[in-house]
């Protein structure tokens, strides 16, 4: 299983994200208690348009884009199955609620406005975009001693998650080529159901690629999907974790290397420094507004180091753990690399 990344930095994202968008998910919680009252907390039923927090049948937060980009070309040729990574992090539930209630209203809104507005609008130049709401799992069921509970809180959480993909398959695919897409606990599921339902079968050759972020991602985990060797290879999957230049957590040096990561700034896997001038741009605290040339970047012992960011607010910048910006530090080049990665697809189809 691809392993879990640490919560600290799920917090601080949702803290963050809070107060930058307008309006704050806090205002929004009557309304979505409203839409979400018939919604019953039970196994999830994804006909219906509310268990979507992104679906290209209604318009939510992953159809957002920063101000200078809204007059970029726009194409919905392939579509974007994307695992939102955990935002079920209350202290005061830890033990108590180990599954997400899919009728939470306040949960819900914090994910639309975190998760689907700073992460799944990457996305939205290329591609139709449906991302599940889950019974995810607890923050604390990656950290917690009672492992069964653990572990059974998890499979909870993948079940939905494979159950949405098999709706969309079923209902919305119809043939077209798609992406998979996650980050931190998204990851964990994403990468299951690309070697469960993907993985050397017919949907392998719908798979334009998959990215993987926030999670160790096994070099012995898959079996025939390869990760992508540079910016326009295809069927296969690109990720990272970011981390300070200099910094390796203890789990990371555990790991010894046996983690595939790639340079988001070159899509290259060697350890070669690329400067901030190949940086194209990212979109932080605010949305409207696209900061290029924040840091560069380096793999090393499979995660990506960069130095000191630039950017408004930096007070993040003394951190070591840069969890939180795994999509958001590089949302300009990852933006860019879906094109470029997708018309290489259709380039081979011919």
């Amino acid at each position: 299983m691809i392993g879990p990344a640490k919560g600290f930095f799920a917090v601080l994202l949702l803290a963050l994200t809070a107060v930058a968008c307008r309006p704050s998910y806090k205002a929004l919680v009557p309304a979505y208690r409203e839409a979400f009252r018939a919604v019953p907390d039970s196994l999830p039923d994804y006909s219906h348009l509310q268990l979507w927090a992104a679906h290209p049948w209604k318009h939510d937060p992953s159809d957002s884009i920063p101000a200078p980009l809204r007059r970029q070309p726009a194409d919905t040729a392939v579509d974007v199955f994307f695992v939102h990574p955990t935002t079920l992090t209350a202290a005061s539930l830890r033990g108590q609620v180990w599954n997400a209630a899919l009728n939470d209203a306040e949960l819900n809104a914090r994910t639309d406005y975190t998760s689907i507005l700073y992460q799944a609008s990457v996305f939205n130049a290329s591609g139709r975009v449906f991302a599940p709401r889950y019974r995810q799992a607890h923050i604390y069921s990656f950290f917690t001693t009672d492992t069964a509970a653990g572990h059974q809180a998890l499979e909870t959480a993948y079940a939905d998650v494979r159950a949405a993909f098999r709706y969309y398959l079923d209902h919305w695919n119809q043939g077209r080529p798609f992406i998979i897409a996650s980050h931190s606990q998204g990851t964990a599921h994403a990468g299951r159901l690309l070697k469960e339902l993907v993985e050397g079968t017919p949907l392998q050759q719908q798979l334009v690629g998959a990215y993987l972020w926030g999670l160790i991602l096994p070099k012995n985990y898959f079996t025939t999907l390869t990760p992508c060797a540079d910016s326009t290879a295809t069927g296969c999957f690109a990720g990272w974790r970011t981390f300070k230049k200099g910094y390796l957590p203890d789990y990371v040096l555990q790991e010894k290397g046996q983690s595939w990561a790639t340079n988001p700034l070159s899509w290259q896997m060697d350890e070669a420094p690329v400067p901030r001038t190949r940086h194209q741009g990212a979109v932080l605290f605010n949305f409207n507004k696209v900061l290029p040339r924040t840091n560069g970047a380096q793999l090393h012992q499979g995660v990506v180091w960069i130095e000191r960011p630039r950017f408004p607010f930096s007070f993040l910048s003394g951190r070591k753990n840069y969890h939180v910006g795994d999509i958001n530090l590089f949302y300009l080049n990852i933006r860019n690399n879906l094109a470029q990665r997708i018309a290489s697809y259709f380039q081979q189809q011919r």
